[in-house]
């Protein structure tokens, strides 16, 4: 078989199920990873006789994708902020809107000062590795209860050359006595129960529920008990910075004002939902 016919066999396995366009760059991405071969690549070389392997490995991805199985973890790996990050079912997988929340922290942050931060449900430790990675004097620390997740954050830094300070720990249970930071940031769990019939399968079927969901009566519980463990930790004029739930933004803003915080920001995304949000501890 060819190249160009692996293509259609491909695009013909999952139409129905995807957008032509996506299925297009499903196929793309897997060459490029898996044959290396980039786009321009594909078009060139179309007449490549390709083995009985290869064949059979995109007959395995299909077979993935048909359940909805999301391509970044299928193909183990992602980007983010311009860097590269190993991704499992143990992760969720970072998205274009915490982009936005690492980029309006660096927009304020000082690159001459040792910034001490902490990041906060870690996961992949995509916030935390960026923000060190455009910040070398500061010293970044991150906490997530899922030592599977602190396993593949310590692996990220060390795949993108920075160093990261891992606590596994329970942020509703979390009492520390003795650090401070000048940032602490957070995108903790945040969609309610009742928000499920609204999500996509990849997500719903495949990506962590520890890290997703909250019980509807209780949609603020993560972000109550970071704001009264930044109360202790943060240092004076200290910054919070949170990615929230766009139907709880001014609950959310709310809980700062009447916690010690001022100058509460609200922040829209590209997509003009409200996503971000920052507060001066006073």
């Amino acid at each position: 078989m060819q190249l160009k016919s692996l293509h259609n066999f491909f695009q013909n396995g999952l139409l129905g199920y995807y957008p032509k366009g996506e299925i297009t760059s499903f196929f793309h991405r897997i060459c490029e990873q898996h044959l290396g071969l980039k786009r321009i690549d594909v078009h060139l070389k179309a007449d490549t006789i390709i083995t009985t392997q290869t064949f059979e490995y995109f007959e395995s991805v299909i077979s993935r994708l048909l359940t909805y199985e999301p391509i970044q973890y299928i193909l183990g790996t992602t980007s983010f902020f311009g860097l590269d990050f190993k991704v499992d079912e143990n992760v969720l997988i970072p998205r274009p809107e915490t982009e936005e929340l690492v980029a309006w922290i660096l927009k304020y942050a000082n690159t001459n000062t040792p910034l001490k931060i902490l990041d906060i449900g870690t996961g992949s430790g995509c916030i935390g590795i960026s923000l060190a990675k455009q910040l070398p004097n500061a010293t970044v620390s991150v906490l997530d209860v899922s030592p599977a997740a602190l396993e593949i954050a310590q692996y990220n830094a060390q795949q993108n050359a920075v160093q990261l300070t891992c606590i596994e720990a329970n942020v509703l249970e979390w009492e520390n006595t003795a650090l401070q930071f000048d940032i602490i940031v957070s995108n903790p769990p945040y969609v309610r129960e009742s928000e499920k019939e609204r999500m996509a399968p990849n997500v719903l079927d495949h990506e962590p529920h520890l890290a997703l969901f909250v019980d509807n009566d209780k949609p603020l519980v993560f972000y109550e008990a970071i704001v009264a463990l930044s109360k202790k930790a943060l240092k004076k004029q200290g910054l919070l910075y949170f990615e929230i739930n766009e139907y709880l933004g001014e609950d959310t803003k709310a809980l700062l004002s009447s916690n010690d915080f001022e100058d509460v920001q609200l922040k829209t995304d590209i997509f003009g939902k409200n996503r971000m949000m920052c507060a001066s501890k006073r």
